[in-house]
């Protein structure tokens, strides 16, 4: 693609994913684009972060040990952006890389999604992040008595997306042996 992704990814509707699709499929043809991809996130345009954000998630979700090397890039500046859209999109990724990357790494991820859960107050960010906390914690029994009193305070959330996500969540934890449901 000799368009900038970042031309590619800007414009149109702020709740348009654009032309997202056209980045992606650049990338999984190409995983030297990633790079580019990734770069793209430090864009000053919001909208540009969000879409790279969307794609590099797109692509982790097919090939995550791709992003293995940008791991340390993702935990530090990318999940250190100030953007419901990108926090959402760095815990999805992280989601898909736990597996691939070393316990100093996976403990890093674990805080930067725990600091999502606690410290957004965006519903795309709460329901991302409570999920992916409750899947880690199956092996983890410190991460689900961490986690347990959270879902419980987020059942009590004004949207009922985050209520309802918590409570089955909750529920969940309690299935797989960490907490008292």
């Amino acid at each position: 693609m000799e368009e900038s992704f970042a031309g590619v990814l800007s414009g149109g509707h702020h709740n348009s994913l654009g032309r997202t699709g056209e980045v992606v499929d650049a990338a999984l043809a190409d995983r030297n684009l990633l790079d580019r991809l990734v770069a793209t996130l430090d864009s000053d345009d919001e909208l540009v972060r969000m879409r790279a954000g969307d794609a590099l998630e797109k692509v982790c979700r097919q090939h995550p040990e791709w992003l293995v090397p940008y791991a340390d890039r993702i935990l530090d500046e990318i999940g250190s952006i100030d953007q419901p859209s990108v926090q959402w999109h760095s815990a999805q990724i992280l989601g898909h890389l736990r597996c691939l990357i070393d316990p100093g790494r996976r403990r890093r991820a674990t805080t930067l999604v725990k600091g999502y859960l606690t410290g957004s107050d965006d519903w795309i960010v709460l329901n991302t992040s409570m999920a992916i906390l409750t899947a880690w914690s199956a092996g983890d029994p410190g991460l689900a008595e961490w986690l347990e009193p959270e879902l419980d305070r987020l059942t009590l959330d004004r949207r009922k997306s985050v209520a309802k996500r918590a409570s089955r969540l909750r529920a969940t934890l309690g299935e797989i042996g960490g907490g008292s449901a």
